[in-house]
């Protein structure tokens, strides 16, 4: 058996026998989770080629249904524009962090128009949004205080959670009923923080936010929402969940990604100007992780601008968004109630999920599978989302994938 999975590996003797000097080497190649996605191959797919909403591999072309170009930004003419001239004016990186030599005007730009944006007063831009997210959390959980986070927030949250010295309790997802359970349980004067989702992006559901900012009326809440995929999605002018609820002044920080609606790399964190300089002095993500490329700020802020001035992307969004579930619904396929283009097809088991993925790729759909425990049990599901570039043509190709893959049970 250790043979033939080291085989599967790509090592074969070699690599048993350099897992043979140490139990982690070897820990690697007879790793079961590993074993079964190379079998299955359901993830790190490589593309050759993207022409709009299509993707080419191995030289066959796919819908692609598991982008978070929501808006279909990341071939605008003017993103593209603004990046090559980023990359011709700053070059290729800053190659320090910006405590040191990596900060440059073109950041300070992209901060002071996201926080106007989002109606924040201060923003803080980092390489990534995984970055970001901890940064959101981690300076700010000290030791005594209390951190109660959604079941179901992503990696990145809890990450930083851990990161942080506070106790961590988890409520029940999207229930401000649980959370209200947690917090009767507490002194009010104890420092909590509450962290969550605007829009969670593997169910699809907005954040129940007006209920959760009463329940924690009075309870010295702390309020940490990551909107990765909420900006560019919902609100006024898609300003996100909180401008969404008329609660942007309700919540202390959100943080999120630049690689969704703003079809760039990287993340932000807006809130009041005293909580970002604190996270700029306290942050160990900020601190010691190089700067956001100059090139990525440029197609961000430029994306940033055709938000503001072409709001039919958004109506594109939702139109198509509309038209895809009506599709779903037709085939009464289980889409967890999702609120959103973000939108999962639950099938309840691994090997339903693996099938019903694969019968999509046979007919011209690229999708993602996900499985417990990235889901709870029972919630295995195709993880799919809308864009404002889908075209009629798509929606046929998908349609036609999706009776398929039902036609199996």
């Amino acid at each position: 058996m250790f043979s033939a999975i080291a085989n599967m590996l790509g090592g074969g003797r070699d690599a048993v026998s350099k897992a043979g000097a140490n139990s982690i080497a070897r820990r690697c190649v007879d790793d079961e989770a590993t074993r079964m996605r190379l079998h299955y191959k359901p993830y790190y797919h490589t593309f050759e080629a993207q022409r709009g909403s299509r993707v080419v591999r191995d030289g066959r072309e796919f819908v692609m249904l598991a982008s978070n170009d929501y808006l279909g930004l990341t071939h605008h003419p003017k993103v593209l524009e603004a990046g090559r001239k980023a990359l011709e004016t700053w070059g290729a990186s800053t190659t320090g962090a910006r405590l040191a030599n990596g900060s440059r005007v073109c950041h300070v730009e992209l901060e002071e128009r996201l926080a106007a944006f989002m109606g924040k007063e201060a923003c803080h831009v980092s390489a990534a949004g995984y970055l970001s997210c901890m940064s959101a959390i981690q300076p700010f959980s000290r030791k005594g205080d209390l951190v109660l986070a959604d079941k179901n927030c992503h990696s990145s949250l809890l990450a930083g959670i851990q990161a942080g010295l506070g106790e961590n309790l988890r409520f029940s997802h999207n229930s401000p009923e649980s959370l209200a359970e947690l917090l009767a349980e507490e002194a009010p004067e104890r420092p909590k923080m509450v962290v969550l989702e605007g829009v969670y992006s593997m169910e699809g559901h907005i954040a129940r936010l007006p209920e959760i900012l009463r329940v924690c009326e009075g309870r010295n809440c702390f309020f940490v929402m990551d909107d990765a995929h909420g900006l560019g999605v919902l609100g006024p002018g898609g300003r996100g969940t909180a401008a969404h609820f008329g609660s942007t002044d309700s919540v202390d920080l959100i943080c999120g990604s630049l690689s969704k609606a703003l079809a760039s790399t990287g993340g932000f964190v807006a809130g009041s100007r005293p909580i970002i300089e604190f996270l700029r002095t306290h942050s160990k993500q900020t601190i010691f992780s190089a700067s956001l490329a100059p090139v990525q700020v440029a197609c961000a802020l430029a994306a940033l601008d055709v938000l503001e001035t072409e709001p039919e992307c958004c109506a594109r969004l939702w139109e198509n968004t509309r038209r895809y579930k009506e599709i779903l619904a037709d085939f009464k396929f289980d889409t967890w109630g999702s609120e959103t283009p973000a939108v999962p097809i639950v099938l309840g088991s691994r090997e339903r999920t693996y099938i019903f993925w694969q019968k999509l790729l046979e007919n011209g759909v690229f999708a993602v599978p996900s499985l417990v425990p990235a889901v709870p049990p029972g919630k295995d599901l195709i993880r799919t989302a809308v864009s404002a570039r889908h075209s009629t043509a798509d929606f046929d190709i998908i349609a036609k994938a999706l009776k398929a893959a039902k036609s199996l049970w």
